[in-house]
């Protein structure tokens, strides 16, 4: 039975993240982006609201949610701002997600309970300047020398890294054996030879943290490695086809907030003596985008309910990447279009929002990488 509607829970909870949007994260939004630095009350207060804890089981301190309902709250979130979509996703999909399915029960409890009720902040450490879609090209090493390993290495692009308290940094332990000797560690911030730059300058995201992370002969004890060693790249691949879902949902949410400004623009905007959305022109651009956004949509949801179902979701995850992806650019496109000249002001969000979906064609894997996915896995 295929069935369209969310639960009662599932609406009662998207009403939640809704509210919280509209209310705590809007009124800041441009002030962040225009500032390049994420409001760290307003982190507070996502915390206290569990929103960093969404998919994680009650047992851990998380919500005890689906990935559906956490697909909910990044669409919300991302309707009035991607940076704080990203600042979740980051924390929830990849970091703790490398943590609840691989990790121990005692590094569960000791590690995985913090970033799921709210008490501490993490990232996720893989890229590198000449490691970004071609993992394997990590150079960071991490060698054992008796009871700990000793990092060394660059990450770049590290988002959450400027206030993350929780690093799930990747090296190779082994590298003559290829991805097969890449391994997951659990680094705590205060590390003694970790440093964390200043934020990257972007075109988007700006209020998102996003640094470069420096390990100079860091000592991560032996118990900090997730699995075993030479897991390393399977973890991280796993932890990305999870987070292609949130990415999924976020370009939805930066689509279908941008086409709401547009509308509420084209209602009141009048040239030639009446509204512009009496315009067949301009009705047929919304009806257009509108129904690319709920095609996204669905597509999200339907990886998220087989993520749910323990089904084989990463090609449906790349999918539904790929396709809100492009929507999202092409929409906040349509948006800025929409405004003329008011839309390339930064007076308006939809400008903010353009910059903003571009991200979502390269991070957690590109498109083309999506299509290398897909295709691959369909010729297969």
């Amino acid at each position: 039975m295929v069935e369209f509607k969310l639960t009662k829970e599932q609406l009662l909870a998207k009403e939640l993240f809704r509210s919280f949007a509209e209310n705590e994260i809007k009124p800041i939004s441009r002030d962040m982006d225009e500032a390049e630095k994420f409001d760290m009350d307003l982190l507070d207060k996502m915390k206290k609201y569990g929103l960093m804890g969404i998919p994680y089981s009650k047992e851990y301190g998380g919500e005890g949610a689906d990935v559906l309902t956490y697909a909910l709250a990044m669409e919300e979130v991302s309707k009035v701002d991607a940076s704080a979509g990203i600042t979740i996703s980051v924390h929830t999909s990849l970091c703790c997600s490398c943590i609840n399915d691989y990790a121990s029960e005692e590094q569960k409890q000791k590690f995985l309970r913090p970033l799921v009720d709210g008490s501490k902040i993490g990232c996720f450490g893989l890229t590198e300047p000449g490691a970004g879609t071609d993992a394997s090209g990590v150079k960071t090493t991490a060698k054992l020398d008796g009871d700990h390993y000793v990092l060394n290495g660059q990450k770049v692009f590290t988002t959450n890294s400027g206030f993350a308290d929780t690093f799930i940094i990747f090296a190779y332990t082994d590298k003559s054996a290829g991805t097969r000797g890449m391994s997951a560690f659990i680094v705590d911030r205060d590390s003694e030879g970790l440093t964390v730059s200043k934020d990257i300058p972007r075109m988007g995201i700006r209020a998102a943290s996003n640094a470069e992370v420096a390990l100079v002969d860091v000592k991560v004890p032996k118990e900090n490695l997730i699995g075993r060693e030479g897991m390393g790249y399977k973890i991280a691949m796993g932890a990305l086809a999870g987070g292609r879902i949130g990415i999924g949902a976020q370009s939805v949410g930066i689509a279908q907030g941008a086409l709401n400004e547009a509308i509420k623009y084209v209602k009141e905007r009048k040239q030639f003596g009446k509204p512009i959305a009496k315009f067949q022109n301009t009705q047929f651009l919304i009806a257009a985008l509108q129904t690319k956004i709920d095609a996204a949509r669905l597509m999200v949801w339907r990886a998220a309910k087989a993520k749910d179902d323990h089904e084989n979701f990463a090609p449906l995850a790349a999918q539904c990447k790929l396709f809100a992806s492009d929507v999202a650019v092409e929409v906040t496109r349509g948006a800025v279009q929409m405004l003329g000249g008011y839309g390339y002001s930064r007076e308006y969000p939809v400008e903010r929002m353009y910059r903003d979906a571009k991200i979502t064609e390269i991070y957690e894997g590109t498109s083309e990488a999506m299509k290398m996915i897909v295709g691959g896995g369909l010729l297969r």
